[in-house]
């Protein structure tokens, strides 16, 4: 089953990677990783773009600033998963999380 995992970004280069990698490292592999780069004024989108060259299962997409929600809703309408979940870019995941899922 594929899980994709939603992340609104914005302005969030100091933290973003500690989310990233414990999204990227998760025991449960069959992910898709959708990057809502929502406005970000900071290297945040840059950083969207470096994980993503450096793994196919990471899609970003870059938009205007609209919000949280819009962003959500933005990534929903493009993923693929049969299970869909939303992290925030401040939080970071255990490595078994969506393995236990």
């Amino acid at each position: 089953m594929l899980i994709s995992v939603i992340v609104p970004v914005y302005n969030a280069e100091k933290y973003i990677r500690a989310c990233l990698d414990s999204i990227v490292n998760q025991t449960y592999k069959n992910l898709e990783i959708i990057l809502v780069d929502d406005g970000s004024t900071d290297g945040s989108g840059a950083i969207c773009d470096e994980y993503a060259d450096k793994d196919v299962r990471i899609k970003v997409i870059h938009s205007t600033n609209k919000g949280v929600t819009a962003a959500r809703i933005n990534a929903f309408k493009t993923s693929s998963g049969d299970y869909i979940t939303f992290v925030d870019t401040d939080d970071f995941l255990d490595c078994n999380m969506l393995k236990k899922c």
